[in-house]
């Protein structure tokens, strides 16, 4: 069985800097035979959340947008990489609005008492947060990364199959490839993980 990533990049600038890590990280994943599915936030017809909480109710949410795919594809998917540059203090705004759309995992997990993924797929999903800032400071990412968990934790992968690379100091776009060790980083982590699935018997 192929192992499956689904990959978000979410900077409303393509090609910058998270995106580009992204890149790094799927072309190295492709090398090793998986099926790679990359979808670009920004332009996609994803809606913000209404907090109506018709999902408690439901099992689904009430919007009709590009969300009724990837709903499904969040649930298929083996691993899930969400890549997103941090804009003051915190996930980008993009980046928001699909963490806030699996309010629909939330309902579904803590309301309606259902499962997210069958009992033999617990514990055999990865999910990669890639982040990059521009500012140099030692807790850039820090604001983020409650949200990233809530995003892993409802969607059924544990904390502990979370994997981080996160990168600060490159500001101006291509600022990534001239970082000493990113792109090695991101190819590492890459083989990491899919030797991990493999050897929780996803392929």
């Amino acid at each position: 069985m192929t192992i499956d990533v689904l990959a978000f990049a979410t900077s409303p600038r393509r090609h910058g800097n998270s995106e580009t890590l992204l890149d790094r990280v799927l072309a190295a994943m492709e090398r090793e035979g998986t099926a790679v599915e990359k979808i670009i936030v920004p332009e996609a017809d994803i809606r913000p959340c209404r907090g109506c909480n018709a999902c408690e109710k439901l099992n689904r949410c009430v919007q009709r947008d590009y969300m009724d795919y990837l709903h499904d594809r969040i649930v298929a998917a083996d691993c899930i990489v969400l890549a997103s540059p941090i804009y003051c203090m915190g996930l980008a705004a993009q980046a928001k609005v699909l963490v806030d759309r699996t309010q629909v995992f939330r309902s579904r997990k803590y309301v309606l008492g259902l499962p997210i993924v069958p009992p033999e797929r617990k514990g055999k999903r990865v999910g990669i947060f890639l982040s990059t800032a521009g500012q140099t400071w030692e807790n850039v990412f820090d604001a983020a990364i409650p949200s990233v968990k809530c995003f892993f934790n409802v969607i059924d992968i544990r904390g502990r199959d979370i994997r981080y690379l996160m990168v600060n100091g490159v500001d101006e776009k291509g600022a990534i490839d001239r970082h000493p060790t990113a792109m090695r980083d991101a190819e590492t982590l890459a083989g990491e993980v899919i030797a991990h699935l493999r050897e929780v018997g996803v392929a």
